[in-house]
């Protein structure tokens, strides 16, 4: 009987931050900057007033020399001389003051970065399953949630600094223009609005093509990282995938590329309309004044005094139009980030303790499948482990095997049925210190560029910098000899990419089947664990390192429980059971001889491979080459 299919959903792309969100993302990007670097917000929040005051004080102290200097003979010369060294002084100040700015904003800047991508990642690594991962619409999330860390809180606090600046800039020069033509006032602030309002309708398109283009530009990443990747370049070029692949690069970078350039012209447009706008209004303004002071309503000085007002004002508002549009970028693009933060972890947690195994793993009608519109991987497997026993576990590709293995990790839980250790569902257990209790060797196991100490320590973390440890497991691992023969011994970067941190020295790689002892090495790195698991350990290796391999793992899993996944049967029969899945069921248990005697999929699929080894045989006879026997065939396999 099929279990009830769970209810429709599976995580994805959230729906585009409503206006809750944006406040928040906002309000959050610039309580950052404070708790990035305190001393520096602050002292930056201080410089952009002083900036923003700056220019209308000089204004006025231009205005104030002007019209001193306007009288004449009657002209104050100690005053006018005053009033020019204030003015040189200020503008000596107002310098200083932009150059501390600048330096103060990449300082925030850079702190903020920093801090966010360490939030991000910090909750990115609090995920415990593997669900999100393996879903392309979070992936496509937490890029927008990279591009928000990267410059969407600098932006958000940009405009709150630019909103500063030109509050500060505005006041100053509006009692000047209130003085001399105040409807210049009104002008300003309708042509102003009028722009602000264009700015962020253009922000929210912009970042809709954003989310839009995130899963082509994750794709154009992806194009790009396999051009340069060592390990596909080999098949690139037997089978000339060069053009083929840079073709995809192209076409998804020129359709995002394409729907940006759309929302860029029709802000160049808009942009350019308000400027044109701007440039009249001045005009009209520059016409009023000339004409007053051409009939003795205004001084020489109040006309210096409404120049500068109305380009300060026109220049504070472009400046404030323009952070808005980023901040509101940024905030939209920041509520990925902070919906990200929010999102539930894919697995519940456990808090209960994870003992020492010394009863049973027990795998109690468990059904599994990776969407819930999928097939079904695990169809009601019952399965007991007892401890300090080896189980072998065999089937076709696709049965289920390396479900099952990550079932036992808890990377996903059962959507029916339940895993039991010593008798307690492993839901209810800490997820790290169960984990920390299991010992495991993936059949896709991972070749980092790192050193080679490192490579293995890593197994371990708390003992990652124990050279005794880690040559133990290597010893185990049978790449002992050949760790120790690299230019720099267990030192040596294992990496084509990278250069050695400490001298810049090329490093090297190793062969699949030396890294395959890596990763196995670095499993063994736990010697303490109760649970070890090995998924094709030895697919990489020749027959002999195989043998010597699997003679070394047999001592060592000696009284541990241990899982045993090979397609290589011949490898299995000294486990003491083993296990065949057909189909996400277990089809037969027993060793190997009641399995065979059983004559099914056990000894259906060791047939096939011993007679594999009798036809080699065969031919080797037949070449004088010398000859296997019917026995060592049936060992072999």
């Amino acid at each position: 009987m099929t279990p009830s299919d769970p209810p429709a959903g599976s995580p994805g792309a959230a729906a585009p931050p409503g206006n809750r969100l944006r406040a928040r993302a906002a309000w959050t990007a610039i309580a950052l900057q404070f708790r990035a670097t305190p001393a520096g917000a602050s002292l930056l929040f201080g410089t952009t007033v002083g900036v923003g005051v700056a220019p209308a004080a000089a204004a006025w102290l231009t205005k104030l020399l002007f019209d001193e200097l306007g009288r004449g003979a009657q002209a104050d010369t100690h005053k006018a001389v005053t009033l020019g060294i204030a003015a040189a002084a200020l503008a000596a100040v107002t310098a200083l003051l932009l150059q501390l700015a600048a330096y103060l904003d990449e300082l925030v800047r850079r702190r903020l970065v920093v801090e966010v991508e360490r939030t991000l990642f910090a909750k990115v690594d609090r995920f415990r399953g593997l669900r999100r991962f393996e879903d392309p619409a979070f992936h496509d999330r937490l890029r927008l949630a990279q591009q928000a860390s990267e410059d969407a809180p600098h932006n958000v606090t940009m405009f709150t600094q630019e909103a500063v600046r030109s509050v500060a800039a505005i006041s100053g020069f509006a009692g000047a223009l209130l003085a001399v033509w105040p409807p210049m006032v009104g002008l300003l602030l309708l042509v102003g609005a009028a722009a602000l309002l264009a700015r962020l309708s253009l922000a929210r398109r912009q970042v809709v093509v954003w989310e839009l283009s995130s899963a082509r530009l994750r794709r154009h990443l992806f194009y790009r990282s396999l051009l340069t990747d060592p390990r596909a370049a080999k098949e690139i070029r037997l089978f000339g995938l060069g053009g083929f692949f840079n073709g995809r690069l192209i076409r998804a970078l020129s359709d995002a590329t394409e729907a940006e350039l759309a929302v860029a012209r029709r802000g160049a447009l808009v942009q350019s309309g308000f400027a044109a706008l701007n440039a009249v209004v001045a005009g009209l303004g520059m016409v009023v004044v000339v004409v007053g002071a051409a009939h003795g309503r205004f001084t020489v000085g109040d006309v210096t005094l409404f120049i500068a007002a109305a380009a300060g004002v026109q220049g504070a508002f472009t400046g404030i139009v323009q952070q808005a549009g980023m901040a509101a970028e940024g905030a939209r693009l920041f509520g990925h980030y902070l919906d990200l933060l929010d999102e539930p972890d894919d697995l519940p947690g456990g808090d209960a303790p994870a003992p020492a195994l010394t009863g049973h793993i027990e795998l109690r009608d468990v059904w599994f499948r990776y969407d819930p519109s999928g097939p079904w991987v695990l169809r009601g497997v019952d399965l007991t482990v007892p401890a300090g026993t080896a189980l072998g576990l065999v089937g076709r590709n696709g049965a289920g095997k390396s479900t099952l293995i990550k079932l036992l990790c808890r990377f996903y839980d059962p959507e029916r049925g339940a895993i039991l250790w010593d008798g307690a569902d492993i839901r209810t257990m800490d997820v790290a210190e169960l984990r920390r209790r299991i010992g495991v060797t993936f059949q896709d196991y991972m070749t980092y560029d790192l050193t080679a100490a490192e490579n293995i320590g890593i197994g371990d973390l708390p003992y990652r910098e124990d050279l005794d440890r880690i040559r133990a497991g290597a010893a185990q691992a049978g790449i002992d000899g050949t760790l120790r023969a690299l230019p720099d011994g267990y030192q040596t970067q294992l990496s084509r990419v990278h250069l050695d941190e400490d001298d810049g020295t090329p490093g090297v790689t190793l062969s699949g089947g030396q890294w395959q002892r890596v990763a196995l090495a670095r499993s063994l790195m736990r010697g303490d664990a109760d649970l070890l698991i090995l998924d094709e350990p030895s697919s990489g290796l020749d027959p002999e390192a195989e043998h010597e391999v699997h003679r070394t793992l047999g001592r060592h899993r000696r009284g541990r429980t241990a899982l045993l996944v090979s397609h290589r049967l011949g490898a299995l029969r000294e486990a003491d059971a083993i296990a065949v899945l057909v189909d996400g069921q277990i089809a037969e248990r027993g060793s190997h001889a009641e399995l065979m005697s059983l004559d099914g999929h056990y000894a259906r699929l060791f047939g096939l491979q011993a007679a594999g080894y009798t036809d080699r045989a065969d031919s080797l006879g037949d070449n004088g080459s010398g000859s296997i026997t019917a026995e060592s065939a049936e060992a072999a396999g």
